[in-house]
């Protein structure tokens, strides 16, 4: 079974040897891994990548190898067993089944019911509307429907949780890719405004022929600095979750910025911004950057962008505690709230359909957070609107 392995981890574009996957065999017959998928993960990735920029290579040969094998992980008020959370059955709703399910009333209700839930079942439920389980229409467990709950064990569909019980880990962004329509990068161009700054190393072919004829014919070179984009540009990116299938677009306009603008600093959040956001989605949670700090280092002629489908509960947002993640003392919405007073150039690019915006309550939020004509579409048209936006 594992030759089957080593040959997909190959064909990944991993440069693992043979010997390398001799030493893995090695390893799992002195029993350094058993009976964890989670262990067998980190010992094959130890023992087979040697170069941690084919971490995602890796990754992905080896979700695509062991597809359909989940690990649940991660302690809440206690464990929940797998078999548990395994989805056998989605339950289909028509719209006005859905509007007769009601919502618990906020989030300190919803924790405290689950705790209550946690405390009292005893075995795996489905299709019901009142354990942790799948299927159904209770406010916990996944494959359901339910306005607002808490996601455990499983893939999000109607983007309504009010909290994820699971670990989750996001890739960075691919600044290399290259756009698939040169249109994209025009409009970024929008944004410029040329300076000369630095050392004067660039020949002034004009300055150089005056100077020359005023001086007689001897030659009197004139060089200037370099002509360069002044703009500075603060992007901030929504990774993972539902963002997932906006990445490779994510990725272009990324890749365009990078080229484009030479004063760019990114970062990345997750659904909203909180007290901290981070540069290197593989160490976000060792290695954060508090907003503070970004409000006090960059000054207030940085154009800010922000880049998210903002679709979320809307707890998230306006309420302490709102994050999926962890415990924010403070709403994310007085986060973003201190960055539009220290930014005043400020705007939003949404890839969520547009059409999509007036249903869906956080975009609402987030829109009258931004105020009026602040938030636009990631089409081409929405980008020449934002960088037009962003110069005024």
């Amino acid at each position: 079974m594992l030759f089957t392995f080593f040959f997909t981890v190959r064909a990944a574009g991993v440069k693992a040897s043979l010997s390398e996957f001799l030493m893995l065999l090695e390893a799992l017959s002195k029993h350094v891994a058993i009976f964890s998928l989670d262990d067998f993960y980190h010992l094959s990735r130890a023992a087979m990548v040697k170069d941690e920029s084919q971490y995602d290579r890796f990754d992905r040969a080896f979700a695509a190898y062991f597809k359909g094998v989940e690990a649940i992980t991660g302690e809440l008020f206690g464990s929940i067993p797998e078999d548990w959370l395994r989805l056998q059955a989605q339950k289909h709703l028509s719209p006005e089944e859905m509007e007769k399910i009601q919502a618990l009333g906020g989030l300190d209700k919803l924790m405290e019911t689950l705790k209550q839930r946690l405390e009292e079942q005893k075995e795996r439920h489905e299709g019901g509307s009142k354990w942790v389980g799948t299927g159904g229409t209770s406010p916990f467990g996944h494959g359901g429907y339910n306005p607002e709950g808490v996601r455990i064990g499983g893939p999000g569909g109607q983007k309504k949780a009010v909290k994820v019980w699971e670990k989750r880990e996001f890739r960075n962004l691919d600044d290399t890719i290259e756009l698939g329509t040169r249109n994209i990068k025009i409009a970024l161009r929008r944004l410029r405004r040329f300076a000369r700054e630095g050392a004067p190393d660039v020949l002034d072919i004009d300055d150089t022929i005056s100077s020359t004829a005023r001086n007689a014919g001897y030659l009197d070179l004139k060089m200037v600095p370099e002509r360069r984009n002044a703009v500075k540009v603060l992007l901030f990116l929504d990774v993972g979750g539902s963002m997932d299938p906006y990445v490779k677009v994510c990725e272009e306009l990324f890749s365009a910025a990078k080229t484009e603008f030479k004063h760019l600093e990114y970062f990345y959040f997750h659904n909203f911004i909180y007290e901290t956001v981070w540069k290197d989605n593989a160490r976000r949670h060792g290695e954060r950057i508090p907003v503070f700090d970004v409000l006090h280092k960059y000054t207030a002629d940085y154009k800010v962008l922000f880049v998210g489908d903002a679709t979320m509960s809307p707890y998230e947002i306006v309420h302490a505690g709102g994050s999926v993640e962890h415990w924010n003392e403070e709403a994310g919405a007085v986060w973003f709230k201190r960055l539009q007073a220290q930014f005043p150039h400020l705007v939003w690019l949404n890839p969520e359909a547009e059409d999509r915006w007036d249903y869906t309550p956080s975009i609402q939020v987030t829109n009258e957070l931004l105020g009026v004509g602040r938030m636009f579409p990631m089409t081409l048209s929405g980008l020449e609107q934002a960088m037009k936006r962003l110069t005024h």
